[in-house]
């Protein structure tokens, strides 16, 4: 009975309290002076507020606005803490002894800055200190105790900003809820719980922080013992580039680090973990996820700045990966670091490779064993350059590919880690075999045989931060070649190729996209040097026969050039020279140029090698976009050059010393300047194929002369004609073999000095020609004359009429001036059998036997 007559007197108590607070409303602006010198007394620095309202419900306490702890001027003139809104509670039973004693403090979107000055000291380490030397009680003591009890203070949604002096970072710690006790007689807790943030960049998927931990009262914060734990979950890797450096290197996967540490800020234990879930880069999406992760103990010492007896190690299969050694903080460049490699299996490696390099085979494997250690040191005391020792080796190393049929192995491939220059020459550096190397730290591999025998092509290579380099010299089979490049990566035709060459080529990539900011941009590997080729024999889809290449010397470059070409194709042998940029991705995107010489060009033969197994299609097919040609090289093929040739054969008629530039792209083919010996005479013209649009399209355009019509005639095997022809046409029709029989235009002749030898007009004579001149129209096949004059020793005529392609006839020639004597007459007939009849009457002419040809 006495115990609830005891509870009714305190809840009576506490209920007059609140009846009398609430009816007399002290006067909060009285009490602002009292709690701005209480909070000022409590962490030692100035405080300022706004307002304070006084709050009964539900519990007794204050509202605060615009709270802000000044922080000392030797950390810079912006405030330690601003928060817009305050909440305090005030403890009960401690109004009940007439004392005002804060339970909890709640702040709303709270800014905090944290500040390391040069002087090396924290803006949080002398109120720290300040609170360990303040007798308080723990927050949590039930009992009433004489002393005030530390307040729980929690912050939610705030920000805590980061400074190096004077200069606010672009750091920043986002969303932060914190929760801050004092857990017992000596001792403090804290929790965190925020998200990374940059204020210069555009970020997410950082992940979160959590921070636990305690610490004890001591005399000084560097003595101050202590217990944390921090975690770093659901970060992505890129990001968290990002954020650490600004730049997003490329690299993709989720981090997870967690963090724990003990001791005092004088000797701290350190052990951490750390993992990427998924790591690749960011343009490989295929292949089997792949996890790292290695764990990590050692000391740190805030006296030193130092990191000693550090002990990492991960597994790597059956082997293991460690680091020891002591390091100072980033920028003191002093460190001794050992990296130990032991029975590390090479498929670990290239299963690292797969999610590092693109273009490699799914189905990559390795064999062998990787050991090895490294040693880096350095030590500004000393003013000696940084120091680097180490050696290893890649046992029974085997490389296989069913995919690309690649094979390499087994061999042994050394490697030796080579330290800085000491003088950064302006001359490239190079190492005892003459290869130029980086001016910093690498790792030099090799030398290592590619091919079985001595004097084969040999392989060197150096490795550093950045990037790689491989070089290859010597003589090779260019079938092995290409298999070992497109096993490792390297982009290579698909061409089959066989034969050999002398090669000295470099090939070099980065590890890194570039550091855009904004994202990342890998390059492929990029290959220069010079190959000399040699008897090289190449299979291309769609070509019925290989490309021999006599010898060939090739320089690679940013454009490759190929210059002193022999070689055989499409029965013709060639010579010259080409020129092709690179890094375009196909050859439709890649134009070539050249400058190409052929003995002969025999159209017929250009047809069977052109069309492949396929010998009924012609030629000009395989430009086609919706041919059946789509995986020919010429279909794909976008070239450009001058093509010349000491005879060039169509259908049994040979023009010599052609000369033409042609372009083709995308399905259009353009010749211009085509120049020729045509018939004893000079052709000039221009023709354009356009085999991107159904049906294809032909146009020609040109002029001849001096056109031999005795040739002509003899190519006839019809000796219908004699003289000289010079003229002009202009054709449109169908690139297929009904191009002459559909094509549309316009011809223009002139003969000179001729004869025909068939045509008799009277007296026996054949028809011989002065001069003859005219215009025609081309269309099915038919050429319709309109105006066509003719001077002979007989008279003058006009001639109009058709003339097919067919060699039948059907003119008329009316004599000028006209005359009631001698009228003119009508051709038809053929070119072999022309009938000559007078206009006048019906009378035959008389034709020439046959026998007289």
């Amino acid at each position: 009975m006495k115990f609830l007559s005891s509870k009714r007197r305190v809840a009576a108590a506490l209920a007059l309290i609140v009846l009398v607070l609430f009816m007399l409303r002290p006067g909060a602006s009285r009490l602002k002076s009292r709690i701005i010198a209480s909070i000022s007394a409590g962490v030692g620095r100035p405080v300022d507020l706004s307002s304070v309202h006084v709050r009964l419900l539900p519990r007794p306490g204050f509202e605060l606005e615009n709270l802000v702890v000044y922080d000392d001027q030797t950390f810079g003139a912006e405030p330690m803490l601003r928060a817009s809104e305050v909440t305090a509670d005030l403890r009960l039973t401690s109004l009940l002894r007439g004392r005002i004693e804060i339970a909890r403090l709640d702040l709303t979107e709270p800014s905090l800055n944290v500040v390391h000055s040069e002087g090396g000291r924290w803006n949080l380490e002398a109120l720290l200190e300040r609170t360990a030397r303040i007798p308080m009680a723990p927050t949590g003591t039930a009992t009433s105790v004489p002393r005030p009890r530390f307040p729980y203070i929690e912050g939610s949604s705030g920000r805590i900003n980061f400074k190096s002096g004077p200069e606010k970072k672009p750091y920043a710690l986002i969303n932060a809820d914190f929760s801050l006790w004092q857990e017992s007689e000596n001792a403090w807790g804290v929790r965190l719980k925020a998200q990374p943030f940059r204020t210069d960049l555009n970020l997410n998927d950082v992940g979160q922080l959590q921070v636990n931990g305690t610490w004890q009262r001591a005399e000084n914060f560097k003595e101050t013992p202590l217990t944390f734990s921090l975690e770093w979950t659901r970060a992505q890797l890129g990001q968290v580039t990002k954020f650490l450096t600004g730049n997003d290197w490329g690299w993709r996967g989720e981090i997870a680090f967690d963090t724990a540490l003990s001791g005092s800020p004088a000797q701290l234990k350190i052990a951490s973990t750390a993992s990427v879930d998924d790591f690749r880069r960011y343009d490989i999406t295929n292949g089997s996820a792949l996890k790292l992760s290695a764990h990590c103990d050692g000391d740190y010492s805030a006296v030193t700045h130092e990191f000693t007896e550090v002990l990492c190690g991960t597994p790597v299969g059956n082997g293991l990966l460690t680091l020891t050694g002591d390091l100072g903080l980033p920028g003191s460049r002093r460190y001794s670091i050992t990296v130990k490699a032991e029975n590390i299996p090479a498929n670990s490696v290239v299963a690292l490779f797969h999610r590092a390099k693109n273009n490699l085979p799914e189905d990559l494997t390795a064999e062998g064993t990787l050991r090895g250690a490294l040693t880096i040191r350095q030590d500004p005391d000393s003013r000696l350059p940084r120091t680097f020792d180490g050696q290893g080796e890649i046992e029974a190393f085997h490389l296989s590919s069913a995919e690309t049929k690649g094979e390499w192995g087994p061999t042994t491939v050394p490697f030796v880690m080579v330290g800085d220059s000491e003088r950064r020459a302006k001359v490239p550096r190079k190492n005892r075999d003459g290869i130029a190397v980086p001016q910093n730290a690498h790792v030099e591999i090799g030398p290592v045989a590619l091919g079985p025998g001595r004097g084969g092509a040999s392989a060197r290579a150096w490795i550093d931060w950045s990037g790689y380099n491989v070089s290859v010299a010597g003589d090779g089979e260019i079938s092995k070649m290409l298999r070992l490049g497109r096993m490792i990566g390297i982009p290579a035709a698909s061409a089959v190729a066989e034969g050999s060459a002398q090669t000295n080529l470099q090939i070099a990539g980065a590890w890194v996209g570039a550091p855009s900011g904004t994202g990342a941009g890998f390059r492929a590997p990029h290959v220069t040097g010079t190959a000399k080729l040699k008897n090289v024999r190449i299979t291309a889809a769609g070509l019925s026969d290989p490309i021999e290449i006599s010898s060939a010397d090739m320089q690679l470059g940013d454009v490759v050039h190929v210059s002193k070409l022999s070689v055989k194709a499409a029965g013709a042998t060639w010579t010259g020279s080409l020129q092709m940029p690179r890094g375009c991705g196909s050859l439709s995107k890649c134009p070539v140029k050249f400058a190409l010489n052929a003995d002969e060009i025999a159209l017929d033969r250009m047809n069977e090698w052109a069309t492949g197994a396929d010998r009924k299609r012609p030629w000009y097919r395989v430009l086609e976009a919706g041919g059946k040609a789509g995986s020919s090289m010429l279909a794909r093929l976008h070239a450009s050059g001058r093509l010349t040739a000491n005879r060039f054969l169509v259908h049994g008629v040979a023009a010599t010393a052609v000369s033409a530039d042609i372009d083709l792209d995308a399905g259009k083919l353009q010749v211009t300047r085509v120049d020729a010996d045509l018939f004893g005479g000079k052709h000039e013209g221009k023709w354009l194929a356009d085999f991107s649009v159904s049906p294809t399209v032909c146009k020609g355009s040109g002029t001849v002369a001096g056109l031999s019509l005795d040739r002509v005639a003899a190519q006839m095997e019809d000796r219908w004609i004699a003289g000289t022809a010079s003229g002009t046409y202009d054709l449109t029709g169908p690139c297929t073999g009904e191009f002459w029989p559909s094509a549309e235009g316009t011809l223009q002749a002139e003969l000179r000095k001729g004869v025909l030898p068939h045509v008799f007009l009277e007296m026996d004579s054949d028809l011989k020609i002065v001069r003859l001149s005219g215009q025609g129209q081309l269309s099915d096949g038919t050429i319709e004359i309109k105006s066509a004059e003719l001077d002979s020793p007989s008279g003058q005529y006009q001639i109009s009429g058709t003339a097919t392609l067919k060699r039948t006839l059907d003119l008329k020639m009316t004599r000028t001036p006209a005359d009631s004597a001698r009228t003119g007459y009508e051709i038809t007939g053929t070119l072999a059998q022309p009938r000559v009849t007078q206009l006048s009457n019906t009378e035959q002419a008389r034709l020439k036997p046959l026998a007289s040809k």
